[in-house]
């Protein structure tokens, strides 16, 4: 019987392992497409004010309410609210017409007087506050679509 020489044993035992290969290559294909859905948020018409940087830039006499929701660039549930709740239509044209959004970033140092004012301890949060920053309802965490309407619909300016 003939001996194989190194080269031909590594092409051999490289050969005999394809599975692990296909396996490998699926794995990776399926965590880059998860990891790029997880921080996925598709673009929505919500007039977002972001320049708001104390309590005495809020708002005040108008006839809207106003929403503060606390995020952060490496928040989970906040992209999966951006991603489900605010990018819906029906969000869209209820935000607009009854609250002035805000979006609030918690780790840009020119909003920290705003979480502290309202004692953020975890993203995302969402407050409604009336014209004069007294808070009419909130939500700490994600909450779904159907959670967030009726939370605007509760709060409605009287």
């Amino acid at each position: 019987m003939k001996k194989l020489d190194d080269s031909s044993q590594k092409f051999a035992k490289n050969k005999s392992h394809p599975f692990w290969r296909w396996f490998w290559l699926t794995f990776l294909v399926v965590s880059l497409a998860y990891a790029w859905y997880s921080f996925y948020t598709p673009s929505n018409d919500i007039k977002w004010v972001n320049n708001i940087t104390s309590i005495q830039e809020l708002p005040k006499n108008s006839n809207k309410n106003t929403l503060l929701f606390f995020t952060g660039k490496w928040c989970s549930p906040c992209q999966i609210m951006k991603r489900e709740v605010f990018a819906d239509n029906e969000v869209e044209k209820i935000v607009n017409s009854q609250v002035t959004p805000v979006m609030i970033d918690i780790d840009n140092p020119s909003t920290k007087e705003l979480v502290k004012y309202y004692k953020i301890g975890t993203t995302p949060t969402t407050i409604i506050v009336d014209s004069q920053g007294k808070v009419l309802d909130f939500a700490v965490g994600k909450i779904d679509k159907k959670k967030f309407i009726e939370m605007l619909s509760n709060s409605e300016p009287l």
